[in-house]
């Protein structure tokens, strides 16, 4: 296991750090929670089916830096790791991922840093997901600190997908064999046609209920 020495030199910096950003996925938290609740209000129907929420390990955050090149220290763990503060969205359907992403992005209080279409583009080993990362000010008694939240929006069959590919890679330590990567891809393709006709489905049946609202 390797040690983050270098990260926890200054204890007390660490400890600001890591609050800063509990306190930042539990204002977006608070945030996506509303959002869910309005639109039930509104629509009656949850976008999201679950939320997720995550700090990387010191660890984690270690192995990351090590792998981008850059020495372990907070400043650049700062800088250069944007996922410390993650949080997932799971919906039931790929609409949802994007509505989702235009109420994130509608709040005044968050600026989006960045977008990753994973959905529209995939990664290469069939990985599907939305990713966002945000900026949201936390108020303290003396300051206002942006701090970093990746958020992902995906559906309920990418995010199994994604679990056991992580799994499966982690096993291998990030080198599967090529017919377990290829078979992984092929799983990647079913779970997006499941995705598209749950859609279609779903809209089928919203037509239909509302044909039989209107009296037609």
């Amino acid at each position: 296991m390797e040690t983050p020495l270098k990260i926890y030199e200054d204890v007390d910096s660490w400890k600001t750090i890591m609050f800063l950003y509990s306190s930042a996925l539990k204002e977006v938290g608070t945030k996506l929670e509303i959002l869910n609740d309005e639109f039930q209000h509104v629509h009656q129907y949850n976008p999201i089916e679950h939320i997720k929420t995550r700090i990387k390990t010191a660890e984690s955050i270690v192995k990351k830096l090590k792998r981008y090149g850059y020495e372990t220290s907070i400043e650049n763990m700062v800088k250069y790791v944007n996922d410390i503060a993650g949080v997932r969205l799971i919906c039931s359907f790929t609409s949802d991922i994007y509505k989702l992403a235009e109420m994130i992005g509608n709040q005044s209080d968050l600026k989006v840093l960045s977008i990753k279409d994973y959905i529209k583009n995939p990664k290469p080993s069939g990985y599907k997901s939305y990713h966002m990362l945000v900026s949201v000010p936390i108020f303290l008694s003396d300051s206002v600190v942006d701090t970093k939240v990746e958020i992902q929006i995906r559906t309920i069959a990418m995010d199994f997908w994604a679990s056991l590919e992580h799994k499966i890679y982690y096993k291998f330590e990030g080198n599967a064999p090529e017919y377990i990567s290829r078979d992984l891809r092929e799983c990647a393709e079913m779970v997006s046609t499941l995705d598209e006709k749950m859609l279609s489905l779903n809209e089928a049946i919203q037509a239909c209920l509302e044909e039989q609202q209107s009296g037609t």
